[in-house]
């Protein structure tokens, strides 16, 4: 297994989006492909382990982070100021795929926006993305410019279609990619739509790199670790359920 080391980087941008909502900028060249992860860590001791984060958006000379503040890590994220320094390990994990996709539709449920900015940044032919909300969206004017279709959905109706953003999709993609929470994406699994399916999967991650089997989840082919054989899954093969 390749060796990978923590890395200083320094922080050009930690924006209060909305709520709860943060976009963090690093300053230096970066690799990665769409879908591709980074561990970042801020702290010593507590929390114990560091934080996986979708590469939102890579450029020449930065690297940006969406992330949610959901307890004392992201917590500690979102107090971060422009000029401090956090470590970074990556990138980690696997990728979508972005050769030969000419018609495919991007399904995001609240954060799971995340991995898709660099994803339709990378495909070149035509993008719908269905993005769910509770009550009130967020960056999709940036989404805007890089696809070709926005559709919203919020629970609370305040904002575009009222209802679950797996309601309305319609069955005319060649390739679905999918993230967000769990319920989601088994609602959208049991629709069972006609295109080639890929979902990224979260979950707690001690190392990031497969040696300890802290994020394994059950799949048609076995156990699989998301930090190593994921993130990003075909649709059939995940098992929620188990």
């Amino acid at each position: 297994m390749e060796k990978k080391n923590y890395k200083d980087s320094k922080i050009i941008l930690n924006k209060h989006i909305q709520d709860d909502i943060y976009l963090m900028e690093l300053e230096g060249k970066y690799e990665g492909k769409p879908g591709q992860f980074y561990m970042l860590r801020a702290w010593d001791d507590s929390p114990l382990l560091p934080r996986p984060l979708s590469i939102y958006d890579l450029e020449e000379n930065k690297i940006s982070f969406l992330y949610k503040v959901v307890g004392k890590g992201t917590g500690i994220l979102s107090e971060l100021k422009e000029g401090a320094y956090i470590k970074t390990l990556g990138p980690l994990g696997n990728s979508f795929p972005t050769e030969g996709v000419e018609n495919c539709a991007i399904v995001a449920g609240g954060i799971g926006i995340a991995p898709f900015m660099y994803l339709a940044k990378n495909l070149k032919g035509k993008i719908d993305i269905y993005a769910g909300f509770y009550d009130k969206s967020y960056l999709m004017e940036e989404f805007a410019k890089h696809v070709d279709n926005v559709n919203i959905t919020t629970i609370t109706g305040e904002e575009g279609h009222k209802g679950l953003v797996t309601d309305i999709i319609e069955d005319k993609y060649d390739y679905i990619f999918a993230c967000g929470p769990n319920p989601m994406m088994q609602s959208l699994q049991k629709r069972e739509l006609s295109g080639k399916s890929f979902y990224s999967l979260e979950s707690h991650m001690a190392c990031g790199i497969g040696a300890c089997y802290g994020c394994a989840i059950e799949t048609t082919k076995g156990v699989k670790r998301v930090c190593h054989e994921g993130p990003i899954f075909k649709g059939e093969e995940v098992i929620f359920d188990a």
